[in-house]
C-alpha cells in the first residue's frame, strides 16, 4: 500500500451496486465526490471544456464516471480496438507498479484496451513470462512513451525506466462501459451539452495491478490512476496537433504515460 499522505481524490465506498447505463445523474452519483474541473495536461491551466470525474467502489467493483462538456459530440470509430485517441475520448490508466492498464472510450462507446509491462520487470521465468504476455505475438509492441522515436530517445523514449511492452490484444475480464450523449451524436447542426461515461471494473480483474495490495482495497489504500481526455480540435479545416489533452492532474509534459504524475486515488469507507 502506498502510504503517501497527499492525495488528489477520495473515492467513497458504497454498500450496493451500480447499473452501468451511462446515466451519471442517478442518485448514487449525486452523493459521490465529483472532482474539480480538469486542467491542461502540460500547463495546468483550466481545460478547453469542462470535464469532471467521480469514483465509487464496493467489495466487488470499482466504478468510475465522467461528465464531459462538448458542443458537437462526435465519434466515428466503431470497431473495438480502434486507436480511439485519434478522435475524442475519455481515458483511464491504472498503475500496477511493474505494469499498467489503459482504457480509452469514445462517445459511441467504442473501447480500446492495452496492457503495459515495464521491460525491466519482464524477466525470463518471472511472473509475466506466461502465454498471455508472449512478446512474440503479433499484437505485442515495444513502447517508449509519447516522445518515443525522437532524437536521442529513439529507442528508449524519455522515461527513466525506459521501454514498456504493450499488449494491444488485452481484454480486461468482465469490463462494463456505457455512454449517454446529451445531444445528438455526429450531427453538427445541433449544439450538444456533452456526453457521460460510466465504467465498472471487477476488483477480481485487477489481480495483475494489485501489486501486493488488497482486493478490494482496505480503508486508506491509495492507487495511482490517469484520468484524462483527448479532444480533436479542428481550426481552419485542419486538426490541431497535438490534440488538446485534459486531465485531473497536470503532467508538465505532453505525455500521458508518466505513472509518477498520475492522480493519487484514496479509497475510503
Amino acid at each position: 500500500m502506498d502510504q503517501t499522505t497527499s492525495t488528489d481524490y477520495t473515492a467513497k465506498k458504497i454498500s450496493g451496486s451500480i447499473k452501468v447505463d451511462g446515466n451519471t445523474k442517478k442518485p448514487i452519483w449525486k452523493n459521490a465526490n465529483w472532482s474539480r474541473r480538469f486542467v491542461d495536461l502540460v500547463t495546468g491551466d483550466p481545460a478547453l471544456y469542462n470535464t469532471q470525474v467521480a469514483i465509487l467502489w464496493n467489495n466487488t467493483h470499482l466504478y468510475i464516471a465522467f461528465e464531459a462538456e462538448e458542443p458537437y459530440v462526435e465519434a466515428k470509430l466503431t470497431e473495438k480496438g480502434s486507436i480511439i485517441f485519434l478522435e475524442n475520448d475519455l481515458e483511464i490508466i491504472i498503475d500496477g507498479g511493474d505494469c499498467y492498464y489503459e482504457l480509452e472510450v469514445n462517445a459511441a462507446n467504442t473501447i480500446y484496451e492495452a496492457f503495459f509491462i515495464w521491460k525491466d520487470a519482464y524477466k525470463k521465468g518471472g511472473k509475466f513470462d506466461i502465454p498471455q504476455f508472449d512478446v512474440h505475438q503479433t499484437e505485442a509492441y515495444t513502447f517508449g512513451g509519447n516522445y518515443d522515436r525522437e532524437g536521442e530517445s529513439f529507442w528508449k523514449g524519455t522515461h527513466p525506466r525506459g521501454i514498456r511492452w504493450a499488449f494491444t490484444n488485452y481484454n480486461l475480464p468482465n469490463l462494463e462501459t456505457a455512454v449517454h450523449v446529451d445531444g445528438v451524436l455526429n450531427d453538427n447542426k445541433n449544439v450538444d451539452k456533452g456526453w457521460h461515461l460510466e465504467v465498472a471494473i471487477p476488483w477480481s480483474s485487477l489481480e495483475w495491478l494489485a501489486n501486493g495490495r488488497s482486493l478490494p482495497p482496505t480503508n486508506g489504500d491509495i492507487w495511482k490512476m490517469f484520468l484524462g481526455r483527448f479532444q480533436k480540435l479542428v481550426v481552419g479545416g485542419k486538426a490541431v496537433q497535438p490534440h488538446p489533452a485534459m486531465v485531473l492532474n497536470s503532467h508538465g509534459a505532453y505525455d500521458a504515460h508518466l505513472p509518477e504524475k498520475w492522480s493519487k486515488i484514496k479509497f475510503a469507507d
